[in-house]
């Protein structure tokens, strides 16, 4: 090896020793910093399980209570945060309280649900509508289902109408539901029967060729 390669390597030393000591600190700092963040990352994510851990027991313990007709049940579910699991306990709540035939109180708790989740808040929608038709507030059925466009909530929504006595909108209602369902679905048959009741005619099914 050449004196001049040795020389080089003695600066290219003693320059990286002069970088270590003036950013050393900040270099020492970034790695504390990076590693409290990983730490800190393992502890949100134990938060988080132990949480959602002690929501699902809650929620089990609040539907198991509903389910053995515990008069602390609604209270369970009440006292459960917000969310998915006091939702879904909520559901159960009220249909508990239709089987007990207490539609009022089952009325009071699906206004009571919040969610976010579109899938859930139309099924909401669609068994508090049942109930108040039931409740005979058909026009307030009416409203709560007026964006609604699935096949069982424009079903529903015609019910509301035939209750109110205007049959040309149940007609509209139960046929509009009637094209969106498909050929083989269940339904149909019921739909059929409720759009000849409201004077109305099903369409016969095309002849296959």
């Amino acid at each position: 090896m050449a004196i001049d390669d040795l020389l080089d390597e003695h600066e290219q030393s003693e320059r990286v020793l002069a970088w270590l000591r003036s950013n050393g600190a900040g270099l020492i700092g970034g790695i504390a910093l990076g590693l409290a963040a990983i730490g800190g990352w393992k502890w949100w994510g134990n938060h988080q399980l132990e949480t959602h851990g002690k929501a699902a027991t809650e929620y089990q313990t609040a539907v198991d209570a509903v389910q053995a007709k515990d008069k602390a049940g609604a209270a369970k579910v009440k006292a459960l945060p917000a969310g998915m699991y006091q939702t879904l306990a909520s559901l159960d709540l009220a249909k508990s309280q239709v089987d007990a035939d207490q539609r009022d109180a089952a009325i009071a708790t699906l206004r009571g649900i919040k969610t976010e989740d579109a899938a859930i808040a139309e099924i909401v929608k669609q068994r508090l509508a049942r109930l108040l038709i039931d409740a005979k507030q058909p026009a307030e059925a009416i409203k709560l289902l007026d964006k609604s466009s699935s096949p069982m909530a424009i079903e529903v929504r015609g019910d509301a109408q035939f209750a109110l006595g205007k049959h040309d909108l149940a007609r509209a209602d139960y046929g509009t539901a009637l094209g969106k369902l498909d050929e083989a679905s269940p339904r149909r048959r019921l739909l059929e029967l409720k759009l000849t009741e409201a004077g109305g005619t099903p369409a016969k099914p095309e002849a296959k060729s």
